[in-house]
């Protein structure tokens, strides 16, 4: 067996999954190449983590997969059951009836977790990334939340959730929901900080984990807000760590969970270094005076240019929050 850094857990109140590692390792790469996939994701078992996310579109289910398969082989983890995974439903299969197939689907192992990966709807058809704006539809949300109590009830899922909800969607889907959401993942990060949105989560009791904690993709060509920030370059160097450390190090402080996607095996050590240490008073107060600057935006990221929303409101789709 490994020797492995200890990873904090964090309990979900809802469901009856096992609590979530505090740190998850993102798996959406693009272009995909399966191979590395796996082999990241073996070098992530053997430094410690043991929560990991994916995706119907990420294309990385199956080699995330048969990487823990290949874990469990080489006695890095005892079974499955030490795993912490998380997947999405795609937008393509947010109607009520094809929920559940598309989980079985999903299920290459255990899924701790399913999130409704976005409060969009498109035309059924194959997971793509970027889609029309056409093929945009009304969302039917009671529905397909319906359907995924029924992948928690069945067991499949143990979990469930939601990624990408504005309080807004959350409203409405509270209102209906048996099972309430344990999870809503978002893009959250020091340069922009979800306020509203954690105020909002921390009252109902869901649990919120952050993607693109350190800034995401470059998707407009303007720098990372995160990486590029001078307030945390300078609490990086008097506390002797790096700049993606203070900030996955706040974000565990606002009692969040880092979605972290990095493929190096030495940066993955390295952001797993962020539990024995702490923010003081005056570095909270300096990142909290950092301008805020959201990079995914439905209209931006999700849909390409081409097209028209037809069948759908933008404004039941944009996610733009703070």
């Amino acid at each position: 067996m490994a020797s492995t850094r200890a990873v904090p857990e964090v309990p979900l109140r809802s469901g009856n999954a096992r609590p979530m590692p505090a740190i998850g390792m993102g798996t959406a790469k693009f272009p995909l190449v399966p191979r590395t996939t796996v082999k990241a994701v073996l070098e992530a078992v053997e430094v410690g983590y043991r929560h990991f996310d994916t995706a119907t579109v990420y294309a990385t289910e199956r080699p995330l997969g048969e990487a823990l398969a290949e874990a469990v082989r080489r006695r890095l983890v005892a079974c499955w059951e030490e795993v912490f995974v998380t997947s999405k439903l795609w937008c393509t299969q947010c109607h009520p009836h094809l929920v559940l197939p598309s989980l079985r689907e999903s299920l290459h192992g255990p899924v701790r977790l399913y999130l409704i990966h976005w409060p969009i709807s498109l035309k059924p058809g194959p997971a793509v990334f970027p889609v029309r704006r056409d093929d945009a539809v009304p969302l039917d949300l009671d529905g397909v939340w319906r359907a995924m109590e029924e992948c928690h009830r069945l067991g499949l899922a143990k979990a469930i959730g939601v990624s990408n909800f504005t309080t807004r969607h959350l409203d409405k889907l509270m209102a209906a929901a048996t099972v309430p959401p344990a999870v809503n993942q978002v893009e959250m990060n020091p340069a922009w900080q979800q306020r509203k949105l954690r105020e909002y989560c921390a009252e109902k009791g869901i649990h919120v984990a952050a993607y693109s904690p350190l800034g995401g993709q470059n998707w407009l060509g303007a720098g990372n807000a995160v990486l590029d920030s001078e307030v945390l370059a300078e609490i990086a160097m008097a506390r002797g760590k790096t700049i993606a450390q203070v900030a996955l190090r706040w974000i565990y402080e606002q009692g969040v969970t880092p979605i972290v996607k990095s493929f190096s095996k030495q940066r993955l050590k390295e952001n797993l270094e962020v539990f024995d240490w702490g923010l003081t008073d005056d570095d909270l107060r300096k990142i909290g005076r950092i301008p805020q600057k959201k990079i995914v935006k439905a209209a931006g990221v999700v849909f390409t240019t081409e097209g028209e929303f037809m069948s759908a409101d933008l404004a039941d789709m944009e996610i733009v929050e703070e």
